[in-house]
């Protein structure tokens, strides 16, 4: 989930179109997952194969990633490694989440109630070694990079756009903003599963973001860390906008953090894990035409999705040259480009 800063930050809503032209680092657990979620039966059941194995991730990855490419768009997935040990308690809290949520599923669908059932399975996803398996040899059948993170997957996507390999990471999650991107796109997974999608997605500049709130990237992290994040637990009654009063003082961290009555050497790891996270550092962001026979071999003959729909899908990206970056459109974003 992330930090929470709705309250206090402002994203651009920019077309899809307008993204015509650029790389974008995906954070693919936090992309995964909302396909999870979102992509189920009207009881909130998975779609699954052949074999019962959960395919909604597949369906979600497959239209996605598709659409992308033929709006012009280079994805490379960051896909989480091993969790830090900082993350242990979110992970604790997140599994007693799904376990509540199964039993009121279950409550939901022996009652009826279909829309409570739905609402309360998207609580329930869980992603597997198999299915993150799945997931990346359809890319590879896809033509389209990954990179195996060491830790995170959105620090790994932050630290691609820091360095300039691609414009932006792209995730739910405000804590990439923390993990150093100089752009945040958020809704791609959100958009409709069309292959000419119209709708529009929100870019956050980190260097709006920070000329905004009159903070510096130190003390953003300082601000969020007084929030809670998914590596530390925040202060009890100190919300977004006291949070952002706080930093906006400038005491630098140690004193930050005494003003809340914390102890900053219990932090100091947090930050500096935000400050300096793993990453790898050699990856290759080379897209190739997709190869047909290997995206039916894994959708239609393992997991049993319609092949005319499948070779219909594949079929759209013929006439896209993955050889080269196409030409960037002149589009509302290039005035958001000018502000930052």
């Amino acid at each position: 989930m992330g930090v929470q800063l709705g309250q206090i930050v402002s994203p651009t809503e920019v077309p899809l179109d307008s993204l015509k032209g650029k790389k974008l680092a995906l954070d693919a657990y936090n992309m995964l997952y909302q396909f999870l979620a979102t992509i189920r039966q009207a009881d909130g059941t998975p779609f699954t194969g052949d074999g019962g194995e959960v395919t909604s991730h597949l369906v979600g990855l497959l239209y996605r990633t598709t659409s992308l490419l033929v709006n012009g768009i280079r994805p490379i997935y960051s896909f989480d490694g091993k969790p830090s040990p900082l993350k242990l308690n979110t992970l604790k809290a997140r599994a007693r989440v799904k376990e509540r949520a199964t039993q009121e599923w279950e409550a939901a669908l022996q009652a009826g109630d279909l829309p409570l059932a739905k609402k309360k399975a998207a609580q329930t996803s869980r992603l597997t070694e198999p299915m993150v398996a799945d997931a990346k040899e359809l890319l590879d059948a896809l033509g389209v990079p990954w990179v195996q993170a060491p830790s995170e997957g959105e620090a790994q996507a932050a630290q691609m756009a820091r360095r300039g390999d691609v414009w932006a990471a792209a995730s739910e999650d405000y804590d990439t903003l923390l993990f150093g991107t100089p752009r945040l796109v958020r809704g791609l997974a959100a958009l409709k599963h069309s292959l000419r999608d119209t709708g529009s997605v929100r870019v956050l500049s980190a260097e709006e973001v920070l000329s905004q709130l009159s903070l510096s990237l130190p003390e953003f992290i300082v601000m969020c860390l007084l929030i809670g994040t998914d590596f530390n637990e925040g202060f009890q009654g100190i919300g977004p906008k006291r949070a952002l009063k706080l930093a906006q003082e400038h005491l630098g961290f140690e004193e930050t953090i005494r003003r809340v009555g914390g102890d900053p050497a219990t932090l100091k790891e947090v930050a500096d894990l935000f400050g300096n996270p793993p990453f790898t550092p050699e990856y290759r962001l080379v897209w190739t035409r997709p190869t047909p026979e290997k995206v039916m071999r894994l959708l239609v003959d393992r997991h049993g999705f319609e092949e005319a729909r499948i070779a219909r899908t594949v079929e759209k990206l013929g006439d896209v040259d993955l050889s080269t970056p196409p030409k960037p459109l002149q589009t509302a974003l290039d005035d958001f480009e000018g502000r930052t």
